[in-house]
């Protein structure tokens, strides 16, 4: 008898939405000795699945994936071998499987992870080793859930995973209105510190102080946003912890922000244009530190949902949230840059 069918979609190539196809699929009848079958309630969207549909910067996949790395949902079965989560638990997806809990995920982890090599998240049921899994917020729904594993973990890592943990009397910089700054944002005015944020768009500016942002600068009417943000802090003593989203095209004013021992955090890439030359010996000259981070561990996610748990920390959704049906939308929405936060997919 065949299991009932379900919705998936994969990408039969790397030509942008065009690649993006809408099957139906069926339960599988067996699982690997490790393997977790999930029942995915919700998805979001990260500017990797845009560029791997896209084959931009040599991210290739394995033929017909499923893409998708951030998905919430309820366990449905599990593998002979499976001993850390039964049917009936609610989960979250972390990107790198087979990654030990205390080891930071590298390059070709990431590559190799779920939504590229491995199958992801834009479907209805998905299997995933449990190594992909973690325990989900008791205080989430599945639409907030879904928005942990890349930009959630992502800010979690830059303000805690350090070495310098962000706390009272610190003072931190986020860029922009996407999901890993926003996170950001929520988690440094939990843990009590003060934020300084930069957007372009009045309306957004808004949000971002309905938040917590103790200040909000408007980057194009404000180009030497990093000096600014210096001169708000303390005796101008400038930014304890950056969080830098946007890689050439913000880290000379990052670097401007940014305190005698601070740190600026790399998160990501937006734009491959420097306006100004960056030189690596500008960490001397200033005195602080220059990180990088992909993601973060299995324990820093485990410490990322207790602490959302126990400061009843909500995740931020856009207002549009897309259906099962609304994939290609939402992708395109997510690349024109007309979302506040996270670009969510609802299943059930």
């Amino acid at each position: 008898m065949t299991s009932p069918a379900f919705t998936r979609w994969t990408l039969n190539g790397q030509n942008g939405l065009e690649s993006l196809t809408n099957q139906q699929s069926h339960l599988p009848k067996d699982l690997g000795a490790t393997d977790v079958l999930v029942q995915i309630h919700a998805a979001s969207l990260n500017y990797r699945d845009v560029a791997i549909a896209k084959g931009k910067f040599g991210l290739a996949i394995s033929p017909n994936v499923v893409p998708g790395s951030d998905g919430a949902g309820v366990v449905h079965s599990v593998g002979k071998s499976v001993t850390t989560f039964a049917p009936g638990d609610k989960v979250v997806t972390h990107l790198a499987p087979h990654v030990l809990p205390h080891v930071f995920p590298t390059g070709a982890d990431v590559s190799a992870g779920l939504g590229q090599v491995a199958q992801g998240t834009i479907q209805e049921y998905g299997v995933f080793d449990e190594t992909a899994l973690v325990a989900m917020p008791k205080n989430l729904s599945f639409e907030q859930a879904a928005t942990l594993t890349c930009s959630g973990l992502t800010a979690w890592n830059a303000l805690f995973g350090g070495g310098k943990k962000v706390g009272k009397g610190d003072t931190v910089l986020t860029q922009g209105t996407g999901g890993v700054s926003v996170a950001a944002l929520q988690f440094a005015c939990a843990a009590g510190a003060t934020v300084i944020a930069t957007t372009s768009n009045d309306r957004k500016a808004a949000r971002l102080s309905k938040l917590g942002a103790s200040h909000v600068l408007n980057y194009r009417t404000e180009p030497q946003w990093g000096a600014a943000a210096k001169a708000l802090t303390p005796n101008g003593f400038g930014v304890t912890n950056v969080v830098d989203v946007g890689g050439l095209s913000t880290l000379p004013q990052s670097m401007n922000a940014v305190c005698v021992e601070g740190v600026v955090t790399l998160t990501g890439i937006l734009d491959n244009e420097s306006v100004d030359p960056v030189n690596i010996m500008d960490c001397l000259w200033r005195i602080c530190s220059v990180r990088g981070i992909y993601l973060g561990t299995r324990d820093q996610f485990a410490a990322m949902v207790k602490f959302i748990e126990e400061h009843g920390i909500e995740p931020v959704l856009d207002d549009r949230v897309f259906g099962a049906n609304e994939i290609r939308e939402a992708y395109q929405y997510l690349e024109a840059q007309k979302h506040f936060s996270k670009v969510v997919i609802k299943f059930v």
